[in-house]
């Protein structure tokens, strides 16, 4: 029977959440709320009429973006750092399980996310109501969970490349499969025109293996309004499909840092 330790668990996920915290990432909440002023003074001057929606589009995308940089820049280097400064031999000389190692580092810049996007979801509503623009409170409230959603997904992307490739080379993996996340769905697309019968499976396969990131993006909804959100049924599979993935990412990455030899 596989034990896992709680604590274990819970210490490492605080100790990744100390060390993040005090590395300064928290100043990109300041940035964040420097784009948003930038494009509330701006936008009327260039957008007139559309300045609203377009400020909605830039206050969810920068999160986004900036909540993307924390996710790969320190999730590559979880465990990767660990291993090049050889600190991980003492980690794991300890009663400490390589699953705990990973699921520790997991959680805890996990946390990092889930309080960088709260802070910064509540910059933007405060922006927002100040400058009188009007908006779908709910909806925004879902677009900047199911960005939690995405970004606990890529962390586990980025743990997984980690384990076993430079810190540079795991970086450009991570992007590469977020960007290629984004756009899996065209696969599917590109099966059904083809008239090419090897092109077909292959693409298939890829949309399988590949996350569907399009499932955890609703940010149409926050911009549109909660009519261009999915249906409540759809967005619960889609939190669904997101979890599930993410542990199955995990368990590679348990899987892979487990046979490494130190």
């Amino acid at each position: 029977m596989i034990q896992v330790n709680l604590g274990s668990i819970s210490t490492i996920a605080a100790n990744v959440f100390r060390e993040v915290i005090r590395d300064r990432t928290l100043y990109l909440v300041a940035l964040y709320a420097l784009i948003l002023l930038a494009a509330v003074l701006l936008l009327p001057e260039v957008a007139a009429g559309t300045q609203d929606k377009m400020t909605l589009d830039i206050g969810l995308g920068a999160m986004n973006i900036l909540g993307l940089i924390v996710t790969v820049f320190i999730g590559t280097g979880l465990i990767n750092k660990e291993i090049e400064k050889r600190t991980v031999l003492v980690l794991i000389s300890k009663p400490v399980g390589r699953g705990e190692f990973v699921v520790g580092k997991f959680l805890g810049l996990s946390a990092v996310l889930a309080v960088l996007i709260a802070v910064m979801t509540a910059i933007f509503i405060l922006v927002l109501k100040l400058n009188e623009i009007p908006f779908p409170l709910g909806s925004i409230l879902v677009a900047s969970l199911y960005l939690f959603f995405q970004l606990s997904l890529i962390v586990a992307v980025a743990i997984i490349f980690g384990v076993f490739a430079s810190s540079l080379l795991a970086t450009l993996l991570t992007f590469s499969i977020y960007l290629m996340g984004h756009f899996s769905r065209d696969l599917l697309q590109l099966a059904e025109v083809s008239d090419n019968a090897s092109i077909q499976p292959l693409a298939k396969s890829l949309y399988l293996i590949l996350p569907d990131l399009a499932r955890l993006d609703v940010k149409n909804g926050a911009v549109y309004g909660s009519a261009a959100l999915p249906e409540i049924g759809t967005l619960l599979l889609n939190a669904l499909y997101g979890s599930i993935y993410t542990i199955l990412l995990l368990s590679v990455a348990t899987v892979v840092f487990s046979r490494r030899e130190f």
